[in-house]
């Protein structure tokens, strides 16, 4: 126990002593990073193993071993190794680091590496001397900052912008559809361009055959729900997201956003209560049960090699089956909403869709041994050829401006809305721990109501929406104030 205390300890004073990043130097294919008092100021650490903690989805198609079998190659000749930290990608570093267990670098959402970043459990890094610095954007960088004593130190490397996206198939749309849902004939179907049209395309498409839904999603997923809110005028904490004490989920008119989710809850089934529809969308679309769900990038390729799986079984070859699925699946921006709120208005003023999202990175656990190879690694595979191999093999919306430009399409797309606010990044303060469960349950009771008799229903107008709202805000101060 004493040796324990004495290298968390020692671990806390580092990091308290690290002071601003110097110049980039470069030697021998080495990087000499930091000022004469920083951890990373030393030469590159030789023969030694860095364990990696990686997202289970690039794991498990292949992305990984990919990264660290070129990196690995890369840097054999000072006799380092990258593998696979084998552990739960969602492990908690705050009480595991200090007991020696726990990964060298790691990656997550900002909100998870921020947290650990509060403790001190993970280390400011010296940014400016990687080679992505300047390709990604301010607001990306600023999902990992944090202030200590009038000093701002940045401690993750943005590598992709996460945000809800549509996903739906094109060969699901009425044969028709050019005819009766394309008013303004741009060759875009109506029902992905504004959520009136999908709540009405979902009605019809159940009610023609009840094995059959258009749009679906968990009302009871807090991180895709609240944008419906946020579009409305509702945040997360005041200050720009810095300011815990003040809670803005219920304000504006964001009691409209959640009467849009209780409206679109209608067209769906008792799935939508938990977390049911989130497990099974990529299967249900791809067997064409579900017409459209939302869902993040990089899980683009889930649904993917669901639908050509599907396609096989109905006797394609592979080929036919994966340039099918290429033509078939659409992955796009959300739709846009109803000023009024009201998904029956039928000549509505349309408003854009606001969305939670984060910027998914790396950091550098303070309990490593080898804080230069592990910053060497972060380098490495935020450089633009693994970006690009990440997108080619994950489909993320790469945080680097230059592989987003190569890209283009959603990538830009999704620039420009990180740009405008339109995505609303995750709280990089550990308080945003406290908003999910008090927002689960809202969300959870929202969806019931859809399933209720009228007699029995919680959320009967706009009122006790609003009420509902300050209800979970309430709760989400008391989880942060008063119980904690």
């Amino acid at each position: 126990m004493k040796k324990t205390v004495a290298l968390a300890l020692a671990s806390t004073m580092l990091i308290a002593s690290f002071v601003g990043c110097g110049k980039s130097e470069e030697k021998s294919g080495t990087t000499k990073a930091g000022g004469e008092n920083s951890i990373f100021s030393g030469e590159l650490e030789e023969n030694v193993t860095i364990q990696v903690l990686e997202n289970d989805t690039a794991i498990s198609k292949g992305y990984f071993s990919q990264l660290i079998d070129a990196f690995n190659k890369e840097y054999e000749k000072y006799g380092i190794t990258a593998v696979d930290a084998n552990m739960d990608q969602y492990l908690d570093l705050a009480n595991d680091g200090p007991y020696g267990y726990g990964p060298d670098v790691l990656y997550q959402a900002n909100d998870v590496i921020m947290q650990y970043a509060q403790g001190k459990h993970i280390l400011p890094l010296p940014v400016e001397q990687l080679d992505c610095y300047s390709q990604v954007p301010e607001a990306a960088w600023d999902a990992y900052k944090v202030d200590v004593d009038g000093q701002t130190y940045t401690c993750g490397v943005p590598v992709n912008v996460q945000c809800p996206m549509m996903y739906y198939r094109k060969d699901l749309l009425p044969e028709d559809w050019k005819e009766n849902w394309d008013k303004d004939g741009n060759d875009t179907p109506d029902m992905v361009e504004n959520w009136n049209d999908m709540y009405k395309f979902s009605v019809a498409r159940h009610s023609e055959d009840s094995n059959k839904y258009g749009y679906m999603k968990s009302l009871y997923d807090v991180y895709f729900s609240s944008g419906f809110l946020f579009s409305y005028g509702g945040y997360i904490f005041g200050d720009n997201n810095t300011n815990p004490e003040n809670i803005g989920f219920a304000a504006g008119d964001s009691k409209k956003g959640a009467w849009v989710l209780s409206q679109l809850a209608t067209a769906m089934n008792e799935d939508c209560i938990d977390d049911t529809i989130t497990t099974n969308a990529y299967s249900k679309l791809a067997d064409g049960t579900y017409f459209a769900t939302l869902s993040t990038p990089d899980t683009y390729t889930t649904f993917y090699d669901e639908l050509v799986g599907n396609y096989e079984e109905e006797g394609l070859s592979e080929e036919d089956a994966k340039a099918k699925a290429d033509e078939k699946l659409v992955m796009t921006a959300l739709p846009k909403l109803p000023e009024s709120g009201d998904l029956s208005d039928e000549n509505p003023s349309f408003i854009d869709s606001k969305m939670m999202g984060g910027v998914n990175g790396y950091a550098i656990s303070s309990y490593t041994k080898s804080p230069n190879a592990c910053l060497a690694f972060v380098d490495f595979a935020t450089k633009y050829e693994m970006i690009m191999l990440r997108n080619e093999t994950l489909g993320i919306s790469p945080a680097r401006e230059d592989v987003a430009k190569e890209v283009g399409g959603l990538s830009q797309e999704m620039f420009a809305n990180l740009e405008k606010g339109n995505i609303v990044l995750m709280p990089s303060i550990k308080e945003v721990g406290q908003i999910w469960t008090p927002g689960q349950t809202f969300f959870t009771d929202l969806a019931k109501d859809a399933f209720r008799a009228e007699t029995e229903k919680k959320y009967k107008d706009l009122d006790s929406l609003q009420t509902g709202l300050e209800d979970m805000s309430q709760q989400i101060h008391d989880a942060i104030f008063t119980l904690e």
